[in-house]
């Protein structure tokens, strides 16, 4: 957690970028990606839904307290098995500010990509 003194703490770290990043009360998701790319657009979502859950457990919090949640899809026809997996997880009572966009995704067989704010617990 971040403390008074304004303590950055980053989560997941990889080559180019960290996970996520803790800083003012707030985590800070990089774009998720599936771990497996050759899952339909449902099947990516659900996978990339587990990986939120686990980056907001290691910073001490949980889905209820996002804030929002940006999705990019390959193809905006693939909303409705995005919106699946999605409302599968969700709680519906902590439902986060979202924004979902038909973007071209670094690598073509990923379907899905998100990336979300949320408060610490």
């Amino acid at each position: 957690m971040a403390d008074a003194q304004g303590t950055i703490r980053r989560l997941a770290l990889e080559e180019r970028l960290a996970g996520a990043v803790v800083h003012g009360g707030l985590i800070h998701l990089a774009g998720q990606v599936a771990d497996n790319a050759d899952l339909d657009a449902e099947g990516q979502t659900a996978d990339i839904l587990a990986q939120i859950d686990a980056l907001l457990a290691e910073a001490g919090t949980d889905k209820t307290r996002l804030i929002s949640v940006q999705i990019f899809l390959r193809e905006i026809g693939d909303i409705g098995a995005m919106n699946r997996a999605w409302d599968a997880w969700l709680n519906p009572a902590h439902k986060p500010a979202r924004a979902t966009v038909e973007a071209k995704l670094a690598d073509p067989r990923w379907r899905v990509e998100m990336t979300a704010v949320a408060a610490l617990a």
